[in-house]
């Protein structure tokens, strides 16, 4: 079963400082963090905060491929975790029905979901297995109480949701 969600936030880690992607799932509280890289998480902050740069992106380089193309991003899928490593694919139609699936890294298929004003999805076996999934709904307090994560990119409310 396949599990909608949003971006939740975008910020970097305290402790690697490593850009991690925060997705919520649309129907519960529950959060899936993804580690990117910095370029991609770049990319994603661009979008997310409206920011045009004076030449396309990468990203967008793709966007303006598929829609030249005749074809449409459908939606992208976070599909499996193995080895601490996040697997997805991106789905798109073509004008006569047609679909195809292209494998990618999940922060490359996010930052396209962005442009292209797509549902992002995960697999909901891909939740189970990961042992950095956030339940808030499932912690308890008295365990240190929440840490402080800096850097922050938007707020809630300015992140497509």
């Amino acid at each position: 079963m396949e599990i909608e969600v949003k971006i939740r936030a975008l910020m970097m880690d305290p402790n690697s400082g490593t850009p991690i992607i925060i997705l919520k799932d649309v129907n519960s509280e529950t959060m899936l963090p993804i580690w990117v890289g910095a370029y991609e998480a770049n990319a994603i902050a661009l979008e997310i905060e409206k920011i045009a740069p004076p030449r396309p992106m990468t990203h967008d380089l793709l966007r303006n491929l598929i829609v030249e193309l005749g074809l449409r991003v459908e939606r992208v899928v976070v599909t499996s975790l193995r080895e601490n490593t996040f697997y997805a694919v991106i789905e798109l139609i073509g004008e006569s029905g047609e679909s195809m699936r292209l494998d990618s890294r999940p922060s490359d298929a996010i930052a396209l979901a962005l442009r292209a004003d797509c549902p992002i999805y995960v697999d909901s076996e891909v939740i189970q297995a990961s042992r950095n999934t956030i339940d808030t709904e499932s912690e308890t307090e008295g365990e240190g109480g929440e840490e402080e994560w800096p850097d922050v990119i938007g707020t809630e409310s300015d992140l497509p949701m």
